[in-house]
């Protein structure tokens, strides 16, 4: 480079502001033990107080759950574990006391791991979304459940629609000798977002139905019934059928609840009342090939929603780790202040 260069060119450097120089004001805190120990004790008891209070809200839920696997001749359905078919069998109970209401109904799976990364992906989100071209050419992400042996378009394709819970169930109550049967409510049981954004029914033209959209696509090997036929309510069948769309939403953990119903509506929008309750099982799903597990729950609900200890019990550990670690620092002061002060009087 000329030294004429560096005459003629001027230096790049930043613009002279606060910005650009650094020069805006900032705070910098200086941590003494006047401001760390008292931080320390605030935040331990606030986190033992929310910690209490999620715990006691946890236990006030009522549950009551049902294993109906049938792994044991000791179990229930017990003669339906080894069926190949449709069968049917009966799980009794008794309500030693008001079950509060509403009454959240779930099943729940053990054993079966819904976040294995194929599995996760194994669908067709556009086809789900009534794409009619997806619905014709499904997502090479739905191998092996893409197409079917006559080389027809799956719907809904992939594993995870494959493998959707298919028991029934019916609850009824001994009502003195009689037995009335418990109204299940099946809607409003899925994510809102999922119901009325995620999952859409191709678009029909005129008088044309949903079953002849979904004309010349094939069902997933593991339905007894196409989409189109999942649920005898207009507005809650093919791909926006509830129990459908809370199936698709995978779970985390290899044992999850899903929500299968909600008892809201009747003589017992309040709750269920003591006494003997049947639960009429239609078991279609087996488990124990995988060596899984399967239960009704039934449960209620606080503001903080279903029965988990673990956030409670999180914040009391928290909140228990602070103070303790506050009380540590505080003995530690006491004798250093204490030590300075012999010093300065032996001086």
């Amino acid at each position: 480079m000329k030294s004429s260069d560096l005459v003629t060119k001027p230096f790049q450097r930043p613009d002279n502001t606060a910005f650009t120089q650094q020069r805006l004001p900032a705070w910098q805190p200086l941590l003494s033990a006047n401001i760390v120990i008292p931080f320390f004790f605030i935040a331990g008891l606030s986190f033992i107080a929310v910690g209490i209070g999620l715990y006691y809200s946890s236990n006030s839920i009522q549950e009551l759950e049902r294993d109906y696997t049938g792994a044991t001749p000791e179990g229930y359905c017990y003669e339906c574990s080894n069926s190949s078919g449709a069968c049917y069998c009966n799980v009794t109970f008794n309500i030693k006391e008001f079950f509060k209401g509403p009454v959240y109904f779930y099943y729940e799976l053990s054993n079966f791991y819904q976040n294995h990364y194929r599995y996760l992906n194994s669908r067709d989100a556009k086809q789900l979304s009534g794409i009619t071209d997806s619905l014709k050419s499904p997502s090479n992400d739905c191998v092996p459940y893409q197409w079917n042996s006559e080389n027809k378009p799956i719907a809904p394709c992939g594993s995870i629609a494959n493998s959707m819970f298919n028991d029934a169930f019916s609850l009824y109550y001994n009502d003195k000798g009689n037995y009335v049967e418990v109204p299940l409510t099946r809607f409003g049981i899925s994510w809102w977002t999922d119901y009325n954004v995620k999952f859409r029914n191709p678009p029909t033209n005129g008088n044309e139905t949903l079953s002849s959209v979904f004309e010349g696509t094939a069902k997933p090997p593991r339905w007894s019934t196409p989409v189109y036929n999942l649920s005898s309510y207009a507005n809650n069948t093919g791909f926006i059928n509830e129990d459908f769309i809370v199936w698709m939403r995978t779970a985390a953990l290899p044992t999850f609840r899903k929500l299968y119903r909600k008892i809201e509506y009747g003589n017992f929008s309040s709750g269920l009342p003591p006494g003997d309750y049947v639960m009429y099982v239609v078991y279609n799903y087996p488990v124990l090939s995988f060596g899984g597990r399967k239960k009704i729950v039934f449960s209620s609900i606080s503001w903080m929603g279903g029965k988990n200890p673990f956030l409670g019990i999180a914040y009391l550990v928290c909140g228990s780790l602070c103070t303790l670690f506050a009380i540590i620092m505080l003995i530690v002061f006491l004798k250093t202040s204490q030590r300075d002060d012999d010093d300065d009087d032996g001086y």
